[in-house]
């Protein structure tokens, strides 16, 4: 459940709502985001409970509707220009008149108490209307857990009060004690700094503030026959709607009627308008270009697209990075820490001879120029502000984690079957045994893999069905993971699978053997099919690879990312497309199980992201360090996921890494400027440089660089609103922990005749301790060995020879 919380001003503050939520019975976890103001609470607890413990810790919550800063950002307009109005009136009486010799009234020239105490009502209405720092300030300070408002309000006040004494004291030289203009200006600048910093962390909730705003309220409906205009909210899954040119599709549907191109730039990124016709899908938010369309609705409400996305990346944002537990730890204890060097301050100043004033004016600087608020803010400005231009890139990441990890990888293994290829394999040959013609063949087929959602059954269905073949009802269909489908089809079992497979049920005879052959080596996945123990023939398939998977792979290559395929194909298709795209390295003929194993393994190697859209790939993508799932794959692969392409393009891979990397960089800049702000000023502003260089910082000073820290490091976030995370020309290769150096050696390897021998030597090479890759080609008769070990070329001669082969150089 997620709310908003009212009165939070620095990390202390998220730091204390965590704790005390986290205290609640059947609060499983909490957390609190300082940049939205809103807090996230999983498990089963009492809902009275987290009011109180929230009140009780001295904010204020309420339910969450929509992310937003304007409404802060318009109050704190106000208090700034109010509070401005009489801070000018005041600078002009106290340093204006006494510094620069402005003209003031007759009463107030000769009349210093007058003037004393006009000041000082006028720096009492600025602290009136800034009145909520020091009402959170002393609230959390009595309630043991001071914060920035602690700070500010203490500072403000103590200029205040010593101004006070001074000007009761009326001594001679009095109007030099009084620091009414101080305690006012220090609130002003304050706010000046609050309300910049809530005007840029507005700009950071803009990627799903404008989600939020595309989209549509009104949606047209046919009923009986006749047009109907609606809410969207009423739009239910079955309706059937009509879009015009111009028009945005009010929910996720199926066209059924018409044509026309759909910009769906909002929700991909892609700036090429998509020719859409019967039977393809439209998402909500997209915009009718050009034609008249009739479409049924699948997904409403909260279950479209474009509902998923803003959950997504809202959920993105609210989560917290593992960097950022640095920050909270120190924030933690930041500010009784600077409350004890303000104190000391004061009085190591007093031991040292200086006036009371002058010492009170050193302890002001520190407590105003003192910034927790920057070290709170490093980290989820720039997850914010990542995870808003992934999702305008069609990148989602689910959780901030995922989006510090992802610049971490440096080994991705592909599905092959809808992720490295189209997924829309076709028909190409059909080969049938004697006994049966290709009619017949095709006809049990079609009425096989009629009840199958895989990819290459829909191929076949699809051909049957252009081919206006007849279709039996099978019964006791079952699928078989890693081997294929079997039924009963007119009393008769209608096995369908794998040549494995199928060679435990039928034999299979050397023409069909060679035949299989043949078309594996063109790169096409072959299926055998047979009648209870008769061979009936083979279907063979072929899918197109995408064409930005070479591209894609070409990239993550140049930024040292290893590739690897892993398929249940055959090992000639695997291998043809590996050569297609230059992978480092395939696995084929993988059942479903094994899938999740080889990731294990690489991952003992190398930080591993799998990239997969099936059912099959699920256990996979949730076993990586990061399973990345194609916008198009299964909803149970989707929900395995860490991140979720929506344009269903690999080259959104390195575009993601890039992007990780880059926000990264973000947060370490942030968490440098924050640390390295408090450590430098904190000291100057207690009066080091003194002594030395007669330095001294002045409390309005210290204030407005206080107001700038955070403006700074929120800006600093939004800057990655400008990076281009698909160029890779400027992409440097990060080597991960897990990873040594490699080294590499070829050989050249006579005897290998096929792919099998391929196999064999890459199989015992690999079992070697040290030896991370190899790649084997017998057309060129090299063997490419990956090492983290420096293994001798008489070693790896010696292992390669004892398999048969000879090895020359």
């Amino acid at each position: 459940m997620k709310y908003n919380i009212k009165g939070m001003s620095c990390a202390v503050c998220s730091n204390r709502v965590e704790k005390a939520v986290s205290q609640v019975d059947g609060v499983e976890v909490c957390s609190v985001n300082l940049l939205t103001n809103s807090m996230e609470v999983h498990g089963n607890y009492n809902e009275d409970d987290i009011f109180k413990a929230v009140e009780k810790a001295g904010y204020g919550i309420e339910y969450a509707d929509k992310i937003s800063s304007d409404n802060e950002s318009k109050k704190l307009m106000k208090i700034f220009l109010s509070s401005l109005f009489f801070l000018l009136i005041l600078m002009y009486f106290s340093m204006g008149h006494m510094m620069f010799g402005f003209p003031v009234p007759d009463f107030l020239e000769k009349n210093h108490m007058a003037s004393g105490i006009l000041q000082l009502v006028l720096a009492l209405i600025v602290i009136i209307i800034n009145k909520r720092f020091f009402i959170n300030g002393y609230k959390n300070f009595i309630a043991r857990s001071p914060n920035m408002d602690t700070l500010v309000a203490l500072g403000s006040a103590s200029s205040f009060v010593y101004s006070t004494i001074a000007l009761f004291k009326v001594s001679e030289n009095y109007h030099s004690e009084l620091y009414f203009e101080s305690a006012a200006m220090i609130l002003v600048l304050i706010t000046v700094g609050k309300m910049l910093e809530s005007y840029s962390k507005g700009k950071t909730t803009n990627a799903i503030q404008n989600l939020m705003n595309l989209k549509p309220e009104m949606a047209t409906i046919v009923e009986n026959g006749i047009e109907k205009t609606v809410m969207v909210s009423e739009v239910k899954v079955g309706d059937i709607f009509v879009v015009k040119p111009g028009e945005s599709i009010p929910v996720d549907g199926i066209i059924i009627e018409g044509y026309s191109a759909i910009n769906e730039s909002a929700i991909t990124g892609e700036s090429i308008p998509s020719d859409k016709t019967v039977d393809d899908e439209v998402v909500a938010a997209t915009i009718n270009i050009s034609g008249h369309i009739k479409c049924v609705a699948t997904k409403v409400g909260n279950d479209t697209m474009l509902s998923q996305i803003i959950k997504l990346v809202s959920d993105a944002s609210q989560t917290k990075a593992p960097i950022a537990k640095i920050a909270d730890k120190v924030s933690g204890i930041f500010v009784p820490v600077v409350l004890v060097i303000a104190a000391l301050t004061i009085i190591i100043w007093l031991l040292a001879g200086s006036e009371f004033g002058y010492a009170i004016a050193r302890g002001v600087s520190v407590l105003v120029i003192s910034c927790p608020c920057s070290l709170g803010l490093a980290t989820p400005v720039a997850i914010m502000v990542g995870s808003g231009v992934g999702a305008k890139c069609g990148i989602l990441f689910k959780n901030a984690t995922t989006l510090e990890n992802a610049g971490k990888i440096n080994c991705v293994a592909l599905d092959k079957t809808g992720t490295i290829t189209e997924g829309n394999p076709k028909v190409t040959d059909i080969i049938t045994t004697d006994d049966f013609t290709k009619e017949e063949l095709l006809l049990y087929a079609y009425s096989v893999e009629n009840k199958s959602e895989h990819p290459l059954a829909k191929s076949i269905v699809n051909y049957a069905r252009e081919k206006n073949c007849c279709l039996y009802e099978n019964e006791d269909f079952k699928s078989l993971p890693g081997n294929g489908l079997m039924a009963k089809v007119n009393d008769d079992i209608i096995y369908c699978g794998n040549l494995k497979f199928i060679s435990e049920k039928a034999d299979i005879s050397d023409e069909i053997k060679d035949n299989y052959n043949k078309l594996s080596d063109e790169g096409k996945t072959v299926m055998f099919f047979a009648k209870g123990n008769m061979l009936m023939g083979i279907i063979a398939v072929f899918d197109v690879v995408k064409k930005d998977s070479i591209d894609a792979v070409k990239e993550l290559k140049s930024m040292g990312i290893h590739t690897v395929i892993i398929t249940g194909d055959s090992q000639n298709a695997a291998n043809t497309v590996r050569k297609q795209i230059e992978a480092d390295e395939v696995y084929s003929e993988v059942l479903p199980q094994e899938k999740e194993k080889i990731i294990r393994e690489l991952k003992k190697k190398w930080n591993t992201a799998m990239v997969g859209d099936g059912i099959n790939d699920a256990p996979a993508l949730a076993v990586s360090d990061i399973g990345i799932a194609i916008g198009k794959g299964t909803d149970i692969a989707i929900d395995s996921a860490d991140i979720v392409l929506i344009n269903n393009k690999l080259k959104d891979i390195p575009a993601l890494i890039r992007l990780s990397r880059k926000t990264l960089k973000n947060i370490y800049e942030n968490l440098f400027w924050a640390f390295f702000y408090n450590a430098i000023s904190i000291p100057v502003a207690a009066g080091v440089l003194i002594p030395l260089f007669n330095i001294k910082l002045n409390p309005m000073i210290g204030a407005t660089a206080m107001s700038l820290s955070s403006f700074c490091v929120v800006v600093n976030a939004l800057r990655l609103n400008l990076a281009n995370i698909r160029d890779n020309t400027k992409c440097r290769i990060i080597i991960s922990k897990k990873e040594k150096k490699i080294m590499v050696k070829t050989l050249n390897v006579e005897g290998m005749m096929c792919m099998h021998c391929e196999k064999r030597v890459k199989t015992v090479l690999e079992a070697v301790d040290g030896i991370t890759n190899v790649l084997a080609n017998h057309e060129n008769n090299t063997v490419t060995v990956e090492m983290i070990k420096d293994i001798s070329f008489e070693e790896l001669k010696s292992i390669i020879e004892n398999e048969g082969y000879k090895v020359i150089s």
